[in-house]
C-alpha cells in the first residue's frame, strides 16, 4: 500500500510531501491544476521511463520519493527482492532523482537497483487504469494468469506443469535419440571399416614404448654385440683378473694373521670382488648369446608401430587412446544396430507422456471454463448500473496448436466484448471507447480485486462521460473496490468524490509570473465545497452546497 508521496521538482510541482491510507482516496481539481503530474511522479517510482522535460522549470535535477507498506505474504515481491539481495522487513522505500544531462539514480531501501529492476517491483506495488492504458487486464498475454488467479486451481495448475516438462523431457530425449541414430547411420560403412581395422591391429595400452624400445635395441645390435664383445675380452684375453684376486687375498691374508683378523673387512671385499668378476663375465657372455641380428624382426616391428601411429592420426589420438576409440566406434555400431528398437521404446514413452499431459491440460481446461463462465457472470451483472446494459463481456478459451503447448496448458484466453447487441465479440482493448474501457476494468477489477497481486490501484477519470446515476454506480464500485484494496481515482465527477475517505484538491497558482500545483487534504466543510464547486462550476451556490450535503450523507 502506497504510504507517502514526496515530489521535488517535477513539471509545475517544486515541493510537495503527501500522506496516503486506506480506502478510497480521490483526487479532485479543475483541468489543468496537475493531476496528472502526480500520477507521472508516481509512475517515476514505479518503472516509468524518466524524462528531462518531466524537470520544473529552472531547477537541474528532480527526485521522487515513495514509500509502500508491504505484505510478507507476497511471495512473488519478495521473492524478487530477495534476488538482488535488497533486505525488506515491511516497508520498501523507492528513491528516483533526475538531472537536465538524463543522468539518473534509482534506489529501493537505500540499494541502488536499474530501471528496468524498478519496472519488475513497480508490477507488484501499482496497477494504473486510464482510457489509454495499455497493460495489466488490457494486455491480451496476461489474460490467462488473471483467470487462473480468479480460479485458484493451483494443484491441478501444478500437475499440468509437471506433465508438461516430463512430456517435454521425452520428447527431448527421443529428438536426440533420432538425431544421433541418423548421423550413426550416416556414418555406418566408415564405421565399420574403423572398427574391423581396428579389431584387426588390436591396439594395447603400452604398446608403442615397448615397440619404440624394441626398435632401437634391434637397430643398434651389433654396436651393442662389439662393446660387449670387448668388454668380454678385457676380462678373459687381458691379465688373469681372478688370479690377480687370488694373489692379493693371499697376501692380505698373511698380514691379517700377524694382526689377528684385523683385515677380515678386506679379505671380505676381495672375495666378493672375485665372484663378481666370475658373474659379470658370464653375464656378458649371455648377454652376446642374446643378441638378435634378425632384421625380419626389426622389419615387423616397425610396421606394427608405423602401422599403429597411422591409425593414432587418423582418430586424432594417441598410440594408448587406440583400444578406447575401438570401444566407442564399437558402441556407435550397436547403437546402429539396436536404435530402432530404442528409439520405438522412447517414442512409446513419449507418446504415454503425451496422452497423460493432455489428459491434466483438458481437466484444467474444463476449470478454466467453469471460473470463466462465473467470472462473466459477474463481471455482466456489475454493467448494467454502470450504463453498459447492452454490453456484453465473454471470456474466450480456445485450444492451441501443438506448438503452443507450455506448462500452463493447451489454452488460449482472451477477454473480449460486445457493446451493442449485435456487434461481434472482440479484443477488449480494440473494442471499446475510451469510457467504456474504463467501466469495463472497473467492472473487472471489482471482481478480481481479493486476487490482485497489488495492493495499490489507481484509476485515471473512470467516470469520463458519464454522470447521474451512471456516476454515483462507478463511485460505489470503486468503494468496493476500496474495502480490499487501497484506491486512488483521479475525478471529475461529484458522485464519485463524495465516496473518499480521502479527499485530495489539486490547484495551481501564479505568483511572479510562476506557476505552481499544490494538493492539500481536505475535510469535513473544505470537501463539502469542493463537491459543490465539481456540480456548480465557477460559482458555488448554496443549492450546490446542500445538494454536496446530501451527496456525502448518503454515503
Amino acid at each position: 500500500m502506497l504510504q507517502t508521496l514526496s515530489i521535488r521538482n517535477v513539471v509545475l510541482i517544486d515541493k510537495l510531501d503527501l500522506d496516503f491510507r486506506p480506502g478510497l482516496s480521490v483526487l479532485t481539481g479543475e483541468t489543468g491544476a496537475g493531476k496528472s503530474i502526480l500520477l507521472d511522479s508516481l509512475g517515476l517510482v514505479t518503472g516509468s521511463r524518466a524524462e528531462t522535460s518531466l524537470i520544473r522549470h529552472g531547477e537541474e535535477k528532480l527526485g521522487v520519493t515513495a514509500s509502500f507498506a508491504v505484505n510478507k505474504a507476497d511471495s512473488p515481491l519478495f521473492d524478487l527482492l530477495r534476488e538482488y539481495d535488497i533486505e525488506c522487513a515491511d516497508e520498501i522505500i523507492i528513491k528516483r532523482s533526475l538531472s537536465r544531462d538524463g543522468k539518473g539514480k534509482i534506489f529501493i531501501n537505500d540499494q541502488p537497483v536499474t530501471a528496468k529492476f524498478l519496472k519488475e517491483v513497480g508490477r507488484f506495488l501499482v496497477e494504473v487504469h486510464g482510457q489509454f492504458d495499455n497493460q495489466g487486464l488490457l494486455n491480451p498475454a496476461n489474460h490467462r494468469d488473471v483467470l487462473d488467479s480468479y480460479g485458484n486451481y493451483k494443484p491441478l495448475s501444478a500437475k499440468v506443469s509437471g506433465a508438461y516438462n516430463a512430456f517435454r523431457a521425452a520428447r527431448q530425449q527421443r529428438r536426440e535419440a533420432e538425431d544421433n541414430l541418423e548421423r550413426a547411420k550416416s556414418e555406418e560403412e566408415a564405421l565399420r571399416h574403423w572398427v574391423e581395422e581396428l579389431k584387426k591391429l588390436a591396439p594395447a595400452a603400452g604398446e608403442e614404448d615397448e615397440l619404440a624400445k624394441r626398435r632401437l635395441e634391434l637397430m643398434n645390435s651389433e654396436k651393442i654385440i662389439e662393446s660387449l664383445s670387448y668388454a668380454y675380452g678385457v676380462l678373459s684375453n687381458g691379465p688373469d683378473v681372478a688370479d690377480a684376486l687370488r694373489r692379493a687375498q693371499s697376501a692380505v691374508s698373511k698380514a691379517d694373521s700377524m694382526v689377528d683378523g684385523k683385515y677380515a673387512g678386506i679379505m671380505d671385499t676381495l672375495e666378493q670382488a672375485l665372484v663378481n668378476a666370475s658373474e659379470a663375465l658370464n653375464q656378458i657372455e649371455e648377454a652376446s648369446a642374446n643378441i638378435s641380428l634378425d632384421t625380419g624382426e626389426l622389419e615387423n616391428i616397425e610396421s606394427r608401430l608405423f602401422a599403429l601411429r597411422a591409425v593414432a592420426r587418423k582418430h586424432q589420438v594417441n598410440i594408448d587412446e587406440l583400444p578406447q576409440v575401438l570401444e566407442d566406434l564399437s558402441q556407435k555400431l550397436a547403437t546402429i544396430e539396436l536404435g530402432e528398437e530404442g528409439l520405438d521404446n522412447l517414442r512409446r514413452q513419449e507418446e504415454k507422456l503425451k496422452l497423460d499431459y493432455i489428459a491434466a491440460a483438458n481437466e484444467l481446461s474444463a476449470a478454466r471454463k467453469a471460473a470463466a463462465l462465473k467470472l462473466d457472470q459477474k463481471v455482466m451483472a456489475e454493467l448494467p448500473p454502470l450504463k453498459m446494459e447492452k454490453a456484453r463481456f465473454v471470456t474466450l478459451i480456445a485450444k492451441k496448436d501443438e506448438s503452443g503447448w507450455n506448462e500452463n496448458g493447451i489454452d488460449e484466453v482472451s477477454f473480449t466484448v460486445a457493446t451493442n447487441p449485435n456487434s461481434p465479440q472482440g479484443p477488449i482493448n480494440k473494442i471499446a471507447s475510451g469510457g467504456e474501457l474504463a467501466r469495463f476494468m472497473l467492472a473487472l477489477k471489482v471482481n478480481l480485486a481479493e486476487t490482485s497481486q497489488v495492493d495499490t490501484m489507481i484509476f485515471d477519470e473512470v467516470d469520463a462521460g458519464v454522470g447521474g446515476a451512471t456516476a454515483q454506480a462507478v463511485g460505489e464500485r470503486l468503494a468496493r473496490l476500496a474495502d480490499k484494496v487501497q484506491v486512488l481515482v483521479v475525478t471529475h465527477s461529484p458522485q464519485v468524490a463524495s465516496r473518499g475517505n480521502n479527499h485530495y484538491k489539486v490547484s495551481k497558482s501564479t505568483v511572479d509570473n510562476i506557476t505552481t500545483t499544490k494538493v492539500v487534504e481536505l475535510g469535513g466543510d473544505e470537501k463539502c465545497e469542493e463537491i459543490a464547486r465539481m456540480l456548480a462550476g465557477e460559482k458555488i451556490t448554496d443549492e450546490a452546497r446542500a445538494a454536496a450535503r446530501v451527496l456525502i450523507k448518503a454515503v
